[in-house]
Formats: C-alpha cells, structure tokens, sequence
C-alpha cells in the first residue's frame, strides 16, 4: 500500500468515526441513536481489520470507492444499515 493510499484509508477510517460521533437516529430516540451509533463504530472497525492485509491496488481502490459510496448513502438517508442492492 502506498504512502497516499494509507493515508487516504486512515482518514476514511477516521471520518467513519467522525460520523459515528456527531450520528442522530432518524427516529430521534436516544436508544435508537446509541444503538446506531456502536452499529457504525463495530461495522467499521469488523470491515477495516477484515481488509487490513489486501495488498492488490485495484481491490483498495475498490473497497475505498465502497466505503465513500456506503458513507455518502448513509448520510443521504440517515441509515447507518446497507441498503439492499436489487438486481
């Protein structure tokens, strides 16, 4: 992983838990957001340590694009849950 990738990957990192910070349910329950909240944190942490050793470039590029595009969903929305894909 390059200089630039590595950094790139750990400000995701960082940004995710940003978000996970600052996240309000949709239903503005307290339990609801608490519960949002660790969902957020232990999806990121699950999905990062799961991908920490991938090495090939086209598969980083792939997994960052998917973590950007999972972000830019789940603000959109206000879902923290993937969203299902039809086909």
């Amino acid at each position: 992983m390059t200089l630039v990738t590595r950094q790139e990957v750990l400000g995701l990192y960082r940004k995710i838990f940003r978000i996970a910070k600052k996240w309000q349910s949709a239903s503005g329950q307290i339990e609801e957001t608490i519960k949002e909240k660790e969902y957020i944190k232990n999806e990121a942490k699950t999905l990062f340590r799961k991908n920490k050793n991938v090495t090939d470039p086209k598969l980083i590029k792939q997994y960052i694009e998917e973590c950007e595009a999972r972000i830019e969903i789940g603000l959109h929305y206000n879902i923290p849950y993937p969203r299902p894909v039809s086909i």
